[in-house]
């Protein structure tokens, strides 16, 4: 036992403890242990991240799942890391070289050069959270962190890019994407941001042409649009084949202008008949219905905007170079001086913006990377079987509707940061194929084409190649080549995926060239449970066959798509086996108003801020108090203000229990009073919910129950009775009560342990509990037993009076230092002599002088202040409390300050003008303040009477 000093002091504590659980390896599981497993993986922080209050919530979520679970015997490994966050890293670093003057990261500095560059970067800014996360006291394996760009983990990168391109399910075609017109990437839904945007809606006229193909004079489409610049790419005008206005006009032809290009008029179900017109331009290479919709009806694709956000050529001489902005204010006065702009309207839209560039993104028909999902239906029965469980679990529809209606995913971004995609090429002639592959070619052209040799059925058909041929040599070791049609001059393109040194050295040395793309951040992170354990694929590690599958997994929903299904995909594709068993869904955090936290906003605190003002403890607490399953939580700081006082609270607690200086030993059940009991049974409840809320999954309800039993019931009353037997003569009274005292402080700091890991160690050593042993191994508490829950109810009445005569003092004014007299009217002779049994504890807790019994027939004298409790009647006599004279003079000097007020408000209500043209809910504000005055009024004037 240490002794606690007066005040807490939160960072002198924290740093203490922090750096004493690094040294001493508590973190670190060992999987050669006998003990269950249990494992989390931490969602991996972008390497460029600062903590942010989300990080706050979903880190200490998890790490309250982890300590808990080392308490309840299980061999914990919680595995940090972080995610290079291709475009994120990227687009940082190329600001940072612009400011230093190169204006021109890529072209200046080369491949090689920038993604030096951006290692430096990494190097030396990139442990930021890192170091931030374990501030908040995060229990993390550090000895284990991964990062997603290590050598590690881009081999298995490699390894699985490769396996599924041998098995068909990565081929490379063109689809819409979304484009960054200055990143030049494109980008997944996620790094998409949809703002609220004030634009217009163009309604532009289409002349329709006769069979002769001549413009109608008087007859025209019109057809609404937010981006005239993309008409110049338009290929059909489309109409709802439900629609009677324009049924008479499908399949006939009308005029682009501008481009003076004869279109087709089109029907399809897609065309919303309320919208606009009823009538939509087509423009399949920039808007993905479009694209959706050209397919449908083979329309052609004619790109008119570029990769760099500029027009084409094919957008026409006198727009091509144009900023599409620019185009835009361009077309738009083409059209005016046309005379085919109808009208212009004011038009409130959401508009995709890049998350990175803040520019609104392009959609785009470009030739990418694709996979197509394995595992699909397995990973869809997982959840809906409750194999894999969700809470809360309403996520489970919003996985399946995703699952059900699936596309194949662009998994190839134009960056130069990231896990380059491990594919190479070479173009060749059909005699250089036979002379590369030799006696390995399974297939042999014949007759103008190509068709199956010797090795029947060895080829995978995919989309595009023509064949596939396996290529085996004893230096390079086995793997495919796929034959796809080349260019004019050059008959063949020969392609190969490849994820070993041996092998790409050979395919470099016989000039093939690696494709310049990256692979999507996602397409990394997706293998993030088990490729983080050991060196898979080369090796099943010792930690990947103790803790794989993992046991939870805590996230947002935001990401369901982007991350958690596609982690339950790739555990069943190369593991065989589900990822993980739970996965919890954080809310988002958002303002007292109901904003998304945010720096552009600037509502979102500092965590650091507010871990120097709370502390860690405080922090977590108080916000654990607010963080319902799975729904959003409004962020007040006040909250945070709620924890750190119940730490504080804590500490007085145990402070107080150090000062008696009594070694407790065991309690002593015969020895216990009725608050003994009370507060013990109170003890197990709270044991038995806190661990029934956590394994819910319901952290909110687990610290509420710990805040309300431990301030409300041991704080608030235990510690008041027990001063009866500790400021008492009978040592042995006073021993057990030291004996109730310690069984709640050790169970309650257990309970607390998850949740405010710091302040918990301190006192676990300071009370004498640790024996030299940290607290995070320490039992997780079981109910006691000690408690008699047949007393709980007689103590719950008890202290229901006791709250009777609090309130008569509190009416009445009385000092709380200054003690009163009571008389208790017991509705029983056997309840009166119970309560006389309890007299001590009851002259505590009522600060009374003394207390006297009276009988039924007793009748108060004019003016005694009384209540009504389920026990019986409490009165407390006025004499040598109260100055009459004083406490009129006091009364009347309030009555008269209240007359005004509401003579006030009387006046302003009164007024015509203010009631009819101030906002309602000011004219209700007074009305209810009124009826407060009017209620205060009536209460002091029953006092003076």
């Amino acid at each position: 036992m240490t002794d606690i000093p007066k005040a807490y002091e939160a960072k002198l504590v924290e740093d203490k403890w922090y750096q004493a659980w690094l040294k001493q390896g508590v973190f670190t599981p060992n999987p050669q242990s006998p003990k269950p497993a249990y494992c989390i993986v931490i969602p991996p922080p972008n390497v460029t991240g600062v903590l942010t209050m989300g990080h706050v919530l979903n880190n200490t979520l998890q790490d309250i799942l982890c300590r808990r679970k080392r308490m309840q015997g299980f061999e914990v490994l919680w595995l940090p890391g972080t995610d290079h966050a291709g475009i994120a890293t990227q687009t940082v670093v190329e600001r940072t070289l612009r400011k230093q003057g190169i204006k021109h990261p890529r072209r200046d500095l080369g491949r090689e050069g920038l993604v030096a560059k951006i290692w430096e970067w990494k190097e030396k800014h990139g442990g930021i959270i890192i170091q931030q996360l374990k501030k908040l006291g995060c229990s993390c394996d550090w000895s284990r962190e991964r990062f997603t760009m290590d050598d590690g983990y881009n081999k298995a990168v490699l390894h699985a890019f490769v396996a599924l391109y041998k098995k068909g399910l990565i081929y490379r075609g063109k689809r819409m994407v979304n484009w960054c017109p200055v990143s030049q990437t494109t980008l997944s839904d996620e790094e998409v941001i949809m703002k609220e945007v004030e634009g217009e809606l163009w309604h532009f006229k289409y002349p329709l042409l006769d069979v002769h193909g001549k413009p109608h004079p008087k007859d025209f489409l019109v057809v609404a649009t937010t981006r005239p610049e993309t008409m110049l790419g338009d290929e059909a005008v489309a109409v709802n084949p439900n629609d009677p206005r324009y049924k008479n006009l499908v399949g006939h032809k009308c005029l682009l202008p501008i481009q003076n290009k004869q279109i087709p008029v089109i029907a399809d179900e897609a065309v919303d008949p309320k919208f606009g017109t009823g009538c939509v331009k087509v423009t399949p290479s920039h808007d993905l219905a479009d694209y959706e919709m050209a397919l449908r009806h083979n329309l052609p694709f004619t790109e008119v905007i570029g990769p760099d956000g500029r027009m084409t050529e094919l957008a026409g001489e006198d727009f091509a170079g144009m900023d599409r902005l620019e185009c835009r204010e361009a077309v738009v006065e083409q059209m005016r001086v046309n005379g085919l702009m109808l009208k212009t309207e004011p038009y409130k839209h959401s508009v995709g913006y890049s998350e990175r560039a803040d520019v609104p993104i392009e959609p785009r028909v470009s030739e990418q990377w694709f996979l197509k999902y394995p595992q699909v239906e397995k990973s869809l029965a997982a959840v809906d079987q409750g194999e894999i469980k969700f809470y809360p679990e309403r996520w489970t529809k919003t996985y399946a509707h995703w699952m059900k209606n699936i596309r194949d995913w662009a998994i190839s971004r134009q960056l130069w940061w990231g896990h380059r995609i491990p594919v190479w090429r070479k173009a060749v002639t059909k005699e250089e194929v036979g002379n590369l592959i030799g006696s390995n070619l399974y297939c042999r052209w014949e007759d103008g084409e190509w068709k199956r040799g010797i090795a029947e059925g060895q080829g995978v058909s995919t989309e595009d190649p023509l064949w596939e041929a396996p290529f085996e040599e004893s230096d390079v070791g086995s793997f495919s080549f796929r034959i796809h049609e080349g260019n004019v001059g050059r008959e063949f393109i020969v392609e190969v995926a490849a994820s070993s040194e041996r092998q790409v050295r050979w395919l470099e040395a016989n000039s093939f060239q690696q494709d310049p793309d990256v692979l999507d951040t996602w397409a990394s992170s997706w293998l993030w449970p088990f490729a983080t354990m050991g060196r898979w694929p080369e090796e099943k590690s010792d930690t990947l066959a103790k803790f794989y599958p993992t046991s939870d997994l805590v996230t947002g929903p935001d990401i369901i798509f982007f991350w958690v299904a596609r982690m339950i995909m790739a555990g069943y594709e190369f593991m065989g086996q589900k990822p993980f068993s739970n996965v919890y869904f954080t809310g988002i955090i958002r303002d007292a108003i109901g904003r998304k936290m945010s720096k552009s906003l600037g509502n979102s605190p500092d965590p650091l801020d507010l871990i120097a003002k709370y502390g860690a403890d405080g922090l977590r607490f108080g916000l654990m108090l607010i963080a319902p399953q799975g729904s959003d939580i409004l962020f007040a700081e006040e909250r945070m203000e709620v924890g750190r006082n119940f730490c504080n609270k804590l500490w007085n607690a145990a402070r107080l229990r150090q000062m008696q200086g009594v070694a407790s030993g065991a309690v002593k059940k015969e020895l216990l009073s009725p608050d003994d009991h009370h507060i013990l049974a109170k003890l197990d409840d709270c044991i038995r919910n806190v661990s029934a809320s956590l394994d819910g999954y319901k952290f909110n309800e687990a610290a509420q129950t710990l805040y309300g039993f431990f301030w409300g019931e041991y704080c608030d009353w235990y510690l008041e009775v027990s001063k009866a037997a500790l400021q008492g003569t009978d040592a042995a009274l006073k021993a057990n009560a030291c004996a109730v005292m310690d069984t709640v402080l050790s169970n309650v700091l257990r309970l607390l342990h998850p949740f405010a890991p710091f302040i918990t160690e301190e006192l676990w050593f300071g009370l004498g509990f640790a024996q030299d042993k940290t607290i995070q191994f320490a039992p997780w508490p079981v109910p006691t037993g000690l408690g008699d829950a047949s007393v709980v109810d007689w103590v719950s009445k008890k202290y229901a009076l006791v709250v009777a005569g609090r309130n008569l003092r509190a009416e009445k004014k009385i000092a709380p230092g200054k003690k009163a007299n009571f008389k208790v009217q017991a509705k029983t002779p056997d309840i009166a002599a119970r309560l006389q049994r309890e007299l001590p504890t009851l002259r505590i807790l009522l600060n009374a002088e003394q207390i006297e019994f009276v009988g039924a027939d007793f009748q108060s004298s004019s003016g005694t202040p009384a209540a009504v409790a389920e026990l019986g009647s409490i009165f407390m006599p006025l004499e040598g409390l109260v100055d009459p004279a004083a406490e009129r003079k006091r009364i009347e000097a309030q009555l008269v300050k209240l007359a005004k007020e509401i003579e006030a408000i009387d006046r302003k209500l009164a007024n015509q003008d203010f009631v009819a043209k101030a906002p309602p809910a000011v004219v209700a504000q007074q009305r209810t303040k009124r009826e407060e005055l009017l209620r205060q009024q009536a209460e002091l004037q029953k006092l003076l009477s």
